[in-house]
């Protein structure tokens, strides 16, 4: 298995309740489980399941960034689902230890795990790009704005960024919405840089 941590930590028994079913793909119908944690609320069913369809159901070559990844719920599909790579980023260590078992248990060959604040890493001056970024910051924090300013040096061309708030939130140049929709208190919204 080539699941990459970049901070050895021992795996122990997360005493979760909390599971997720994985929607399609390689993994289809295999469950996830993730800790009680303040904040963490995985992406519904219904939304992750109209994301896959906007971005076409199989994400085949692409690299995907999952910041603030909590269940994981977003990334474990897109790996599923055929992504090439899936980098996930989480920094509270209870959380992280969920998504090392769960990876450990679906022998996921595509998925890489860094155990770090998400705006940090966003933020930071890595090489790394990607085809695709699922962007669910803490619904209380005001991360969105500096995020949406930094990542446009993170997408290859072409490259598309999901963002799921607790508001209505409006992006503005360069970036333009693609799909949007809402499910109870959940926005959400697939956006790309607008061309010139």
């Amino acid at each position: 298995m080539r699941c990459q941590v970049n901070r050895e930590m021992g795996i122990s028994k997360v005493s979760a309740t909390n599971k997720v079913r994985i929607g399609g793909g390689e993994y289809r119908s295999r469950i996830i489980t993730f800790p009680d944690a303040t904040g963490l609320r995985p992406t519904p069913d219904r939304v992750r399941e109209t994301l896959f369809n906007w971005l076409g159901q199989t994400l085949y070559g692409r690299s995907c960034l999952d910041l603030f990844a909590g269940s994981g719920a977003l990334g474990f599909e897109a790996a599923s689902r055929g992504a090439e790579q899936v980098t996930m980023v989480e920094m509270n260590p209870q959380v992280f230890r969920a998504l090392q078992e769960n990876v450990g248990k679906l022998e996921c060959t595509n998925i890489s795990l860094r155990l770090q604040d998400g705006l940090k890493f966003a933020l930071g001056a890595g090489a790394e790009r990607y085809d695709v970024i699922f962007l669910d910051p803490p619904f209380q924090s005001d991360f969105l704005p500096k995020l949406l300013e930094s990542l446009p040096q993170r997408l290859n061309e072409q490259g598309l960024v999901y963002v799921e708030t607790g508001a209505e939130f409006i992006v503005s140049s360069p970036w333009q919405v693609i799909k949007s929709g809402r499910a109870g208190q959940v926005w959400y919204q697939l956006i790309g840089l607008a061309n010139d």
